[in-house]
């Protein structure tokens, strides 16, 4: 429900602060004084189109914001939005600058209009001779009569294993198309993985045959080394090892004479052993020195296989041997797709045969929820004065979507002896306000708490027929809060709230000005709404009549 509207800078309002109350409020004044600017305004918050067309001559910045109590039932429609309530109420803000730039605003948090549009529903919506049009359109016709029927957790489930079905039939196709890909690089990868396990590669190979090669490559080179060296350590006549022990007898000798000689010969012995382990580890290694021209061939032919699959897939055994592991990876991926193919389309079957029942079931409650409505609906027609009008929804078979397997479609006959036929090629303006007005009647119990704006809901009707729409209107504010803009007097009368706008001259300047009226002041509104400005004591009486009218009891809005 509207609290509050605060407009500043737009159109011709200067500065504008309403209070608005429950039940049913009228904004009345003379043609062109304003009246549709609140609806306008309310348009805006509800994520309308902005313009920088819509400013006040001469400023720079408009700002509208409004103030709404939001109906429990809506709060978890807000929370999805990032928007929560403070003590269940909600602040909605536009800003529109000379440049066409437009901010918006939702609990003093920054939103784009598209999440206005999308909490709108949650707090109210307008219905005007423009917004008449969406009666025309399948997808709002389907939305009433689930309005209607209390479809929302039916359609929650529904929705959720489509999306679901539709994630199988999405990872099938592209599955599908990677196939072929997969294919062509299957027969790649086979072959690698085979080429490479087929080495037989050990980590660190290489690098062991290369020291192998060397050795192979210089054994009479190492011969020569390794016997010069041993015979100047151990074998000649003057060897390292007879030298260091002519040595260590001289020392201990002398040591009988001068016992630090003997600290000498201490020093020394252990060079001796030196000599000799190392004497002994050079025989060995002489040993087994032994040039082998075939084992030569054979590492070469080994690194040559080792180098031809670095130059393909790693500059060392390390890499080669990870490039594998990746292959073996994309070949069992691969090979598994079939079966992971076959596991979607097994789970696609399900989702499909899940979809078809809830929708067969949804499709049921639809038919019954349109024969109720279509029943209701030409009750309330027959009071608004469309007693011969035939209202029809028609339920049909559509390919699948999020909201069912179904198209809704509102068929109207308004002469006896003719078929109904679809409501956007027979409706006049004023048959299709009452339309409008009858189906909110019928579904204003579903989603009760919101502001419902009704601009120009008396196109084309009069007389008895407004006095109805009149009755209605405040029947329909037993469950919400009603905004209606109206140039007749015998839907005024029945508001339990009426604001009158009208244009004024300040300072050079046309502003907009818009007053609640109470007591005598609403009298001559009415008054004047009837019959000009000629404001006689039969036109006031027949005034005050019309608005006594409004307090006789009228049944609740169905």
């Amino acid at each position: 429900m509207l609290l509050e509207l605060n407009v500043e800078n737009y159109a011709v309002v200067e500065t504008l602060r309403l209070r608005f109350h429950a039940g049913f409020n009228v904004l009345t004044g003379e043609t062109g004084s304003g009246k549709s600017i609140v609806v306008d305004a309310l348009g805006l918050l509800f994520g309308g189109r902005s313009s920088a067309e819509m400013l006040r001559s001469g400023t720079e910045r408009a700002r509208i914001s409004g103030i709404f109590e939001v109906p429990r039932w809506a709060d978890s429609i807000l929370s999805e939005a990032g928007i929560i309530p403070e003590d269940g109420e909600v602040l909605i803000e536009r800003e529109i600058t000379s440049g066409g730039k437009s901010r918006a605003f939702a609990g003093s948090r920054p939103v784009t209009a598209s999440v206005l549009r999308e909490i709108a529903p949650a707090l109210g919506d307008i219905h005007g001779q423009h917004d008449q049009q969406r009666l025309f359109n399948s997808d709002a016709q389907r939305d009433i009569v689930d309005t209607y029927g209390d479809h929302a957790e039916r359609i929650g489930e529904l929705k959720s294993v489509f999306q679901q079905w539709q994630a199988c039939a999405t990872e099938i196709a592209s599955i599908d198309k990677m196939e072929q890909e997969k294919l062509r690089l299957l027969d790649l990868w086979s072959f690698q993985q085979k080429e490479i396990e087929g080495v037989r590669l050990k980590a660190g190979e290489d690098v062991e045959l290369e020291a192998e090669r060397r050795v192979q490559q210089n054994v009479s080179r190492l011969l020569e080394s390794a016997n010069a060296a041993y015979s100047a350590l151990y074998d000649a006549q003057e060897s390292a090892y007879a030298q260091i022990r002519v040595a260590l007898r001289k020392l201990e000798d002398s040591a009988r004479i001068d016992e630090k000689l003997a600290d000498v010969a201490e020093i020394l012995k252990p060079s001796q052993i030196g000599v000799e382990e190392a004497s002994a580890n050079l025989r060995d290694y002489i040993g087994t020195l032994e040039a082998d021209p075939a084992r030569l061939d054979e590492i070469e032919s080994r690194l040559g296989i080792i180098d031809k699959l670095k130059r393909k897939y790693g500059t060392t055994i390390d890499e080669i041997l990870a490039f594998l592991q990746e292959t073996n990876t994309n070949i069992a991926l691969t090979e598994s797709t079939a079966e992971r193919r076959a596991a979607i389309e097994a789970r696609r079957r399900k989702l499909a045969s899940d979809y078809e029942a809830l929708a067969e079931q949804l499709t049921a409650v639809r038919t019954s929820a349109g024969i109720a409505l279509s029943r209701q609906v030409m009750l309330e027609l027959e009071s608004l004065a469309m007693e011969r009008t035939r209202f029809e929804v028609r339920v049909t078979p559509v390919s699948w979507s999020a909201s069912g397997a179904d198209a809704v479609a509102f068929y109207v006959s308004a002469n006896l002896g003719e078929e109904p036929r679809p409501i956007e090629k027979v409706a006049s303006g004023g048959e299709l306000s009452r339309i409008a007005l009858a189906l909110r009647t019928c579904t204003s119990s579903a989603n009760a708490g919101r502001t419902l704006v009704f601009d120009e809901v008396d196109a084309g009707i009069g007389g008895t027929a407004a006095e109805t729409v009149g009755r209605r209107l405040k029947a329909l504010a037993g469950n919400n809060q009603v905004l209606c803009v109206t140039h007749l007097a015998q839907i005024a009368g029945f508001a339990d709230h009426h604001y009158s706008v009208e244009k004024r001259e300040v300072n050079g300047r046309t502003i907009a000005a818009i007053e609640e009226l109470t007591g005598e002041k609403r009298t001559r509104e009415i008054g004047r709404m009837l019959a000009g400005q000629r404001l006689t004591p039969e036109v006031l009486h027949h005034a005050r009549q019309l608005i006594e009218m409004s307090t006789l009891d009228e049944p609740a809005a169905k």
